[in-house]
This record gives C-alpha cells, structure tokens and sequence, in this order.
C-alpha cells in the first residue's frame, strides 16, 4: 500500500517508518512545517527536520516538507487564544490532531494514499459485527495517545494508520537503539503540539497582554494577592500562584470581576468534583446510545494520565451530556476535554467539552431529546 507518513523527527515516528518499510510498504514522508508566533523559526525545529533528513536517507524515502502554518494558527492556537479569554482551558493537541495532522494535511497530501500513519501510541480495530473502525488504546498505559485522538472525524480514522500503537514505549526506543537509528537517544519532544517546550506565560503575554487583578480565598473572600491576567491560570492550578502560606488551589475564576479564586490546603474539597457535565459531544465512529438516556457505564478521563476513571454518563440532550463519577475528581476545568472509554478501556468513544453548567440547572431544562424537537 502506498502510505503517507507524518514524521517529527523523534524516535516514535522513525521507528513507525522502520516498521511500515519492513512490511513493505511504498512510503513517502512529510514533515509539517509551523513558524513559531513571531513567523521565525526556531533551533529544535531545525534539528528536528534534519533528524527527518536522516531517517529519510537511510531507507531511501523521498521527504517532503508541507507548510501549514496559516491552517495552524487560524485554527489551532486561534482556538486556544479564545478558548483562553474567554476564561477556559483550551487542549491545543487535540485540536492540532484534528485540525492540521488528520485534517488540512489530509486535504493538501493525504488523500493521494491509502493511509496516512503517525507515531501515535493508538490502535484501529475493526468491529466484524458491523464493519466498522474503532479508535483503540495502546498495550501503554503511560503512553496512551488516545485521548488527544478523541476529537477526530470517522473519515479520519478510517484513513489513519498507528504502526507502533501495539508496542510499549520501552520496547520502541529499544528497538531505535538495536537498529542504530539517529535519534535513537533523542528526548521526548514536550509542550504544545508544533511550537515544542515555549514558555507557556511569555506565549499567552505576548497575545493577550497583562490585566492584574485579586487573587481572592473563595471561603472568606480576603484578597491574598495579585494575578497578573486570569488567562494565565487555569482550575486546579497550584504552582505560579506567587502566595505564601500554601498550597493553594485555583478553584474558579469570575472573568467579569478579573478575579481568580482560590482554596488552600492539600486536602480541600473544593478542588473536586464528582459530576462533569459535557456539552459539543463527539462520537468518534457512531453514537453508541442513539435512543437512550439511560445512566450508561463508562470510564473516562479528563487529562492526559495512564489512569481511567469509572463513571456513569447520561444523555440530557442532543449533544449534552453529565458524567457522575465513582470516585472525586481533582480540576475539573471548564473548557478541558473529558474522553469517554467503553468499560473494558479498550475503544474510545469519543470526547465532549467540560461546561461550566450546573449541573441541577442543566438537567431540568434539558430533558433527553433532541434539541430540535
């Protein structure tokens, strides 16, 4: 099959392409191209591209660079900069994968192949019952990538291929050491898909600019401190806070009053919660409860971590959903991403943004059916 294959310049990637060639495959590589905010480019980015020059040379692959980085930043960071101001917790991975690796990428190159393949930790499987493919969690708990899958189209995943999906991280980086690849050694690459390890406040500064305002203790309302911009903090945040006589936690922000919110303490309640209510609900491949509303069993998450959560999520409306969850739930922050998971943790269903409703509220007017009727 002729695939297309995305490359980062990391080990994940070059072992995908070691993987797809010895199954011979016909294989051509693409790196995506991002300028970083100020249209320059940066020193990892260069390093990362000549790794991918490497991997290229030695199978004998053409390489080819693809620039997107207008769809990027109308997209993806534009998303994240609103998403920001408007007092919420934005994923940018996420909507990178949808938008740009399995989305633009797809519109300009993609499409000529059969499949385009990525480096994610992350499997296909397909249903015999009825034909369908399902996003499936990798072998990896700690390195699981489905989470940030959760947002993609069908049509997407039925043209995405995850060759290292089935193995664990170790076994990949042993088998980029055996095979004497040139990024064998190479550190994971972190921070914001693209744009790499940036120093996340200088980043929003420069967008969003400054606005101080108190730093308030939600039980006795005593301003402890000043923030520098309620962008910059997000639920469930403890470091950066600048307070003393801590920890304290960010528990809510007013972005009316420019007021953050916060509760000290390792211990207090009121950085938890149990129920999580969902709005913009995406199925990944179909509705598993088309004509129910019944409080249906799940596991899900709501960050990046190899632990899943038991839950129960009930329909309230056509695209609104609550999450009652077995256990508390540290930071559940507006605007984040909770990803729902079948009970056996085995497929993802699919994903739906964290609101800021109450949940009382939410579930008496909106009764489970379809918003239009």
């Amino acid at each position: 099959m002729r695939i297309a294959a995305l490359i980062s310049g990391g080990v994940d990637s070059a072992v995908a392409v070691h993987r797809l060639v010895e199954q011979g495959h016909d294989v051509s590589l693409f790196y995506i191209r991002i300028a970083s905010d100020d249209g320059r480019g940066d020193c990892s980015a260069e390093e990362d591209l000549e790794m991918c020059r490497l991997i290229a040379s030695r199978y004998g692959l053409p390489l080819d660079t693809v620039d997107l980085n207008k769809e990027y930043w109308e997209s993806v960071m534009e998303y994240a900069l609103r998403t920001v101001r408007q007092g919420l917790t934005p994923n940018p991975d996420i909507m990178c994968n949808r938008f740009i690796k399995f989305g633009y990428f797809e519109e300009c190159r993609g499409y000529e192949f059969d499949y385009t393949a990525t480096g994610h930790y992350a499997r296909t499987l397909t249903d015999p019952a009825d034909g369908l493919v399902y996003l499936a969690t990798a072998p990896d708990p700690v390195k699981d990538q489905t989470d940030f899958l959760a947002r993609i189209s069908y049509r997407q995943l039925s043209h995405a291929m995850f060759p290292i999906g089935d193995l664990p991280k170790a076994e990949v980086r042993r088998m980029a050491v055996e095979l004497n690849l040139p990024n064998a050694r190479r550190r994971d690459s972190q921070g914001i898909c693209f744009l790499g390890k940036i120093n996340y406040n200088d980043f929003i500064r420069r967008h969003l600019g400054e606005r101080p305002g108190p730093i308030i203790e939600i039980e006795s309302g005593r301003k402890l401190g000043e923030h520098r911009g309620y962008w910059f903090h997000t639920i469930g945040q403890r470091k950066g806070l600048g307070l003393s006589g801590g920890p304290w936690y960010v528990v809510g922000k007013n972005i009316v009053d420019n007021a953050v919110y916060v509760s000290g303490g390792y211990g207090t309640l009121r950085q938890y919660g149990r129920t999580i209510c969902l709005d913009e609900m995406h199925w990944i491949t179909r509705d598993p409860w088309p004509d129910r509303c019944d409080a249906e069993p799940i596991v899900f998450k709501n960050r990046h971590m190899p632990e899943f959560i038991e839950a129960t999520l009930t329909r309230l409306g056509q695209s609104r959903y609550v999450i009652e969850s077995s256990q508390p739930v540290q930071g559940i922050a507006p605007g984040q991403f909770a990803v729902i998971y079948t009970p056996d943790r085995r497929i993802c269903l699919g994903s739906g943004i964290i609101t800021t409703d109450d949940p009382r509220h939410f579930k008496l007017t909106q009764p489970c059916q379809n918003e239009s009727d």
